[in-house]
């Protein structure tokens, strides 16, 4: 008993440490604009209403990212060699399960016999519900040239930053959510957009056999993310095995991503014990940027994923292209197996069309794509197979194959090959890759877990890749690595050092005004250092240092570093708690940039890129006014004493510090 309660205790350390990690990966692959609200509250979810684990399936432990393919495959074969748990030390006894796994899953789940719906009255739908209404305002205090009377493009509505939203919930019956955004710089209760992004939906769960039913917005996530796969994936990191994709299928859309999503009615059956099926249609208005051609034929130039709607221009190009979707994916799965077929079809209101000789000429052209993939999952002895193939039409193939063993109770290794055809098609991929879509590409991935010791952690991977045709900003066939050890040290409760090495190697056009005509190499290296110090029950303490050195070619060289504290007052009971940052940077351009996470309000935590050199410094408060509600605040500013402006175009800013302050109100009833 006394691990299960000294595990307790670091739970909520080890969940914010789980937040950093996944935020900092979507910021340094190009996504900095992704949104993990939905990741939170679903850890938040969990919380408030536990995993029966004696009756839950893979599918729902997907949902906790922190536990392994291997890891939820042998829990499974636990329970059918053993039967139900009697008592959460049993977890102690199952194969991969470690203290630190142990320690994060156990604030989620439970042995509660009884699950919500059997103990369902329609007349308790709105008395046992729980609603939650939440109101978000952010602006940037300096003003920026953008919101100036300028005679030519400008920003058309206010810097204000405004979201709203609205959820029921009732667990494993069914929910409502409605969402409303504005951005800064976009109008709000003018013509020609009174509301720029409104999302919703209702869902309803486990009625007969339907298992899932979602009528407006929803996400779809299934096999390995070569095919259909809507919002994030976590691709590479110190995890190695999260490069095997845990697909959740079909879940409501709850975040305020206004590009990652389908819209229309989508749903689970369950044709028999093992089989399912799950339809879907989508029709949505993307924004695009239409060109006539030489034939008189209104065409398509480009797709914006920014949900941007700030200038003429932008709000001209919202929602001009109509995209409709339908198809399907038909599932097998038991504790042991799990594969699927999906086809879907794509229907656009205006024909893609890519110039010859660019790097965009073997992407998708026409007005109809279909694509189709089967998927796998199954696992022998110690060790877990996974992968999937793709094929679109027109187009080619895409594959990936994957495994992953436990070699011992300390080692756990992975390999992944890749292969994507360069006309490979797929408008919701989320695969591995070096790529943003999978295509054009050939790699091949290892990475190894091992713990050398009870407070050591050591995690290692290797991935070679090659882009045998030309690519955005590569004229040419061209290749590279990226190679990652990171070593954790954990001596007690209170206390974890961590060191971090990670190098990366590509190939790109020479620099503008070069001589040289072959590609320049470009070469990448990060060193961090970070300590986690809890040196009272009701503070704690962060500290990282980092080094980044990038070099393209032989004459461009830069050097960079980033160094901050943090400070976080956390106590258990208090109606106040908040954090606090002061970082210090220098860096020579945006290309030798760093990331760093950045807590926020709630819902709203991001990776900030620093570049330059200057000062960071922001300041975050939660107080709890009633039991049912609670005030964020943020204030957050960069301060750069060598500039007299800051950004650039409608961004710019005339000075050296920019701004921004966020208020955040929850009202749970």
């Amino acid at each position: 008993m006394l691990l299960l309660n000294s595990a307790i205790s670091l739970a909520v350390a080890q969940e914010a440490e789980q937040v950093i990690e996944l935020t900092e990966r979507l910021a340094e692959n190009g996504k900095e604009e992704e949104d993990l609200s939905a990741f939170e509250e679903q850890l938040d979810f969990f919380r408030k209403h536990p995993i029966n684990l004696n009756h839950t399936q893979a599918e729902e432990l997907k949902k906790l990212s922190f536990l392994t393919p291997l890891q939820i495959n042998s829990f499974f074969q636990h329970l059918k060699v053993n039967g139900s748990l009697l008592d959460l030390l049993e977890l102690q006894s199952i194969t991969g399960f470690d203290p630190e796994t142990i320690s994060k899953l156990l604030p989620f789940v439970s042995l509660e016999p009884i699950g919500p719906h059997s103990r369902l009255k329609f007349k308790d739908l709105f008395r046992q519900a729980e609603q939650q209404l939440l109101f978000r305002y952010g602006r940037t205090l300096e003003q920026q040239k953008g919101f100036k009377d300028l005679p030519d493009s400008r920003y058309m509505g206010s810097p204000d930053k405004l979201f709203l939203s609205y959820k029921y919930l009732y667990p494993k019956i069914g929910a409502i959510s409605i969402l409303m955004k504005k951005d800064a710089g976009e109008t709000i209760g003018t013509k020609p957009v009174a509301i720029d992004f409104v999302s919703g939906n209702i869902a309803l769960y486990n009625y007969k056999y339907i298992q899932k039913l979602v009528i407006g917005d929803y996400t779809l996530q299934f096999g390995q993310g070569l095919s259909l796969w809507s919002g994030f994936s976590l691709g590479k990191g110190p995890d190695v095995t999260s490069v095997a994709s845990k697909d959740v299928g079909l879940k409501p859309y709850t975040s305020s991503n206004e590009s990652t999503f389908f819209r229309g009615i989508a749903s689970t059956i369950q044709l028999s014990k093992k089989f399912s099926i799950s339809p879907f249609y989508s029709n949505r208005n993307l924004d695009a940027s239409l060109n006539i051609g030489d034939d008189g034929v209104l065409r398509l130039s480009s797709i914006s994923e920014s949900g941007l709607h700030r200038t003429a221009a932008e709000i001209r190009n919202r929602k001009r292209l109509s995209q409709t979707l339908f198809g399907g994916t038909l599932q097998y799965q038991n504790h042991s197996l799990n594969t699927g077929f999906s086809s879907y079809q794509s229907r656009f209101s205006h024909p893609f069309k890519q110039d010859s000789g660019s790097y965009k000429e073997y992407n998708f052209e026409g007005e109809k794509l279909n694509n189709f993939s089967f998927h796998y999952q199954t696992s022998f002895q110690d060790i877990y197979f996974y992968g999937e193939l793709a094929k679109s039409q027109p187009g080619g193939w895409a594959g990936l194959q994957g495994a992953m063993a436990s070699l011992s109770k300390t080692i756990a290794i992975v390999l992944l090959y890749r292969k994507y055809d360069k006309d490979h098609h797929s408008f919701f991929s989320q695969a591995i890759g070096e790529n943003t879509e999978t295509s054009n590409e050939k790699g091949i991935y290892l990475g190894l877990n091992y713990l050398p010791g009870p407070h050591w952690k050591f995690a290692l991977y290797f991935d070679y890749f090659k882009f045998p045709e030309k690519k955005y900003r590569v004229d040419s066939a061209s290749s590279g690595y990226e190679a990652l050890l990171q070593l954790a040290y954990t001596p007690t409760k209170q206390f974890k050092l961590g060191i971090r090495f990670k190098t990366e190697r590509k190939q790109q056009n020479s620099t503008a005004g070069s001589t040289i005509t072959a590609l320049a190499l470009i070469q990448k290296t990060n060193f961090r250092l970070e300590a986690n110090w809890k040196f009272h029950r009701k503070l704690n303490s962060q500290q990282r240092l980092e080094f980044i050195h990038y070099q393209k070619g032989a004459q461009l060289k830069e050097f960079g570093f980033l160094i901050y504290q943090d400070l976080k007052y956390s106590p258990m009971q208090s109606k106040i708690s908040g954090n606090i940052r002061l970082a210090y940077f220098r860096t020579a351009s945006y290309a030798s940039r760093i990331y760093a996470y950045e807590a926020d309000v709630l819902y709203a935590s991001g990776s900030g890129g620093y570049y330059g050199h200057g000062i960071r410094s922001f300041l975050n408060l939660r107080y709890r006014l009633l039991k049912k509600l609670e005030v964020w605040s943020r204030y957050a500013i960069y301060y750069y004493p060598d500039q007299k402006l800051i950004s650039s175009g409608l961004d710019e800013i005339t000075g050296n510090k920019k701004s921004e302050l966020k208020l955040l109100i929850r009202y749970q009833f």
